[in-house]
């Protein structure tokens, strides 16, 4: 399953070639609380049907309802793009479901070759951050390598807008646990890879969507080169396999590393990374070991979900508090609640 973004894109330049018309629709601004965030894409086409989302869901009803009524036709007529608000008063708000207070302003682009779609696609398959500026006034898009992320800008002239690669989870072994937690990083629009060189493990071992490489994870780490929107979990349990993977993810731009295992021989693990292979202290402390969020998991599934958990925190960048211990024994981690700005990419 691809990210959302990604499928917005997608389906928006499919439509395109088709010959539909089709608006694609950017969140530009947030005031107050908002359903969606900046840089949240939506695709709507001359039938009325869309891909992705703007608001909860009553702000695409009524872009829908403007459609249906020639809306789409009128804003393609004029290849330029237009900002429309919604949640400026009390009524408005309260009319399309948006938090007291909120307020969301987008931009509609009329989709044609110079939306350069095409090409932003491609970039985000070739794992390449983009800026994308559209000048409203001509409706032409311009693409440059960028950030990785950022806030949209909005000008009365240009919309600029910034596009991730999309999020991605390396996991070492193939069994029950990396199974449900591919399951889950699926859902969650991740790229999956698996690894593992073990025969026995790997034959039987297939999950639509997810790619199973028979390399050495260190090699196929150093192949890969983790960017800073790529997870490695380790899942083997076998030093021989898990130690080397991690070795070169710790000193790769990966947002998380992390490796199953009791606090004992997660202990053991850093001990041997320290004095067998010179990782430094950063490096080490880099590392998620146990890796997962407490929630008193006893089922591979739960601890997936345990690990899961963590990731998307690390990607959204909620800081983890240091481990705390419990009566029982276990480690729990405590994460505070914080405002996270949530950028569009391909994605996210």
């Amino acid at each position: 399953m691809e990210d959302l973004d990604t499928l917005v894109l997608r389906a928006a330049l499919s439509w395109h070639l088709h010959g539909l018309p089709v608006v694609l629709v950017t969140v530009a601004r947030t005031w107050g609380s908002s359903p969606r965030p900046p840089g949240s894409l939506m695709a709507i086409n001359g039938r009325g049907e869309t891909v992705g989302s703007v608001s909860g869901g009553c702000i695409e009803d009524d872009l829908i309802q403007r459609i249906k009524e020639g809306g789409v036709k009128e804003v393609c007529a004029t290849l330029l793009p237009t900002t429309l608000r919604y949640g400026i008063s009390a009524d408005q708000a309260h009319r399309f479901g948006l938090p007291c207070g909120g307020t969301v302003e987008l931009v509609l682009e009329p989709v044609s070759a110079d939306s350069q779609l095409g090409a932003l696609l491609d970039a985000c398959l070739q794992r390449r951050s983009t800026e994308r500026t559209l000048d409203l006034r001509t409706g032409r898009a311009v693409l440059r390598e960028g950030q990785r992320d950022g806030v949209p800008q909005l000008t009365e002239t240009h919309l600029t807008t910034y596009l991730g690669p999309r999020v991605r989870l390396i996991v070492i072994g193939a069994g029950d646990l990396s199974r449900y937690l591919c399951q889950m990083a699926l859902s969650l629009g991740f790229e999956v890879i698996v690894c593992d060189p073990r025969e026995e493990h790997r034959t039987g071992w297939s999950l639509d969507g997810v790619v199973v490489s028979r390399e050495m994870p260190d090699d196929l780490i150093l192949r890969l080169k983790p960017d800073a929107r790529t997870a490695v979990v380790a899942l083997t349990h076998d030093p021989k396999l898990d130690d080397l993977a991690l070795i070169d993810a710790l000193q790769s731009d990966a947002f998380y590393v992390g490796a199953i295992g009791s606090r004992r021989n997660s202990a053991q693990r850093r001990e041997r990374l320290r004095d067998h292979f010179d990782l430094s202290e950063p490096a080490l402390q880099a590392l998620h070991g146990p890796a997962g969020l407490f929630i008193g998991s006893k089922t591979p599934a739960e601890i997936a979900l345990s690990i899961m958990a963590e990731v998307v925190a690390m990607k959204n960048g909620v800081e983890l508090d240091a481990p705390t211990r419990i009566a029982d024994g276990k480690t729990r981690h405590q994460a505070p609640h914080l405002e996270v700005g949530t950028i569009a990419g391909c994605a996210i």
